[in-house]
């Protein structure tokens, strides 16, 4: 669903590992009252001991700290990393645990990422605990002070108190710490619950017909639906400059990559440039349609629009638009550019690997 859009926040970019991994420790080491962790992708290794190390150390100091992971997304960390968490005083929790009896309920993942600290700021983004992040992928989030937390604050509190989500039962304190208007930013949160409710890309949706200028759409999954492949293609044979930046190099999941190109052809011919990053793994997320800008878990493919638990903040605000629209023309210019005339000359195998792998994405689509 869609909240109210709230006057009076403070939002900050950080782009990059560099700059998110160290702003997050130090909120942890800096936090008072209460820490809350959701997170999909979570990985024994290097980057996760440091944050579970943080987490310990604040709830043995007083802290209040519940951690919210996927089941699923959640595989990979070893036990040690939970009992030590567990031990330390935090409050564990997984979400919708792998179950034979229903299967397809199983496809439903919280994919959102979030950090919540003293219920008075909030971190959200495409960020995951693994050991990747440690400079092989390019990643940003935002960090959100004002009126918006309070609704990031009732996003975590239902999860966690959902009957989907197993663990430990300790209570959560809902009511959001006094902020005051620590700046002069609209903004709101958009998520996804599953497939019954996706109001994020309802919200892209309204916001690209609407466009008079600009669509810059950048995302690591490009497998969007056929409604937002044909309003990108419109608005870009209307005159609005509609950009796509996606994965190149090194991309994690090659599979997708190969069937989100099976749409490049009738995007090219209608005008949409389209870049493919080349430096390293990106898997930053947002879009800009004119002063608009949307950020935050959600990716443009099937799974985050229809399956998924997914949460973005919205932003109208021209300066922080261009801020990000800068660093959009930045990985553009280290991207590679997919030329028309070119990719109409590309190998038939390559066109059969992309129709195979749209098929059987489309498949997947249509098990909603």
């Amino acid at each position: 669903m869609e909240t109210d859009w709230k006057q009076g926040n403070r939002i900050v970019l950080l782009p990059d590992s560099r700059c998110f991994v160290p702003a997050l420790l130090d909120a942890i080491d800096s936090a008072r009252e209460s820490i809350w962790l959701e997170q999909y992708l979570v990985e024994s290794g290097r980057l996760t001991r440091r944050f579970f190390a943080a987490l310990a150390r604040a709830a043995q100091r007083g802290v209040e700290v519940h951690v919210l992971l996927d089941s699923f997304g959640a595989a990979g960390l070893g036990q040690r990393e939970r009992v030590r968490l567990s031990t330390s005083g935090a409050a564990l929790r997984h979400y919708n645990p792998f179950m034979m009896r229903r299967l397809r309920r199983n496809l439903v993942r919280t994919h959102r990422k979030l950090v919540l600290i003293d219920r008075r700021v909030a971190y959200t983004g495409g960020y995951c605990l693994t050991d990747d992040y440690l400079g092989d992928w390019f990643d940003l989030m935002v960090k959100m002070e004002g009126p918006v937390v309070a609704d990031w604050i009732t996003l975590f509190a239902d999860l966690w108190e959902s009957p989907r989500t197993h663990g430990d039962k300790a209570p959560i304190a809902r009511q959001p710490a006094a902020t005051g208007q620590p700046g002069n930013l609209a903004a709101r949160l958009a998520h996804n619950e599953g497939q019954h409710s996706p109001s994020i890309r309802h919200s892209l949706h309204r916001q690209v017909v609407a466009a008079t200028r600009r669509i810059w759409l950048y995302t690591p999954y490009f497998l969007p639906s056929h409604q937002l492949r044909r309003s990108l293609a419109e608005a870009s044979a209307c005159g609005i400059d509609v950009r796509l930046l996606v994965a190149g190099k090194g991309h994690d999941h090659p599979s997708v990559r190969t069937a989100g190109r099976r749409h490049y052809d009738r995007l090219l011919d209608a005008g949409v440039a389209i870049y493919e990053y080349q430096p390293r793994f990106t898997h930053a997320k947002f879009c800009i349609v004119d002063d608009w800008v949307t950020v935050g878990s959600c990716n443009f493919d099937h799974w985050s629009l229809h399956w998924n638990l997914e949460a973005n903040v919205e932003v109208e605000n021209a300066a922080f638009a261009d801020e990000l629209a800068g660093l959009f023309e930045n990985h553009s210019q280290e991207s590679r550019p997919i030329l028309a005339e070119t990719w109409k000359h590309r190998p038939g195998s390559q066109r059969l690997r992309e129709r195979i792998a749209a098929l059987i994405g489309a498949w997947l689509a249509g098990l909603r």
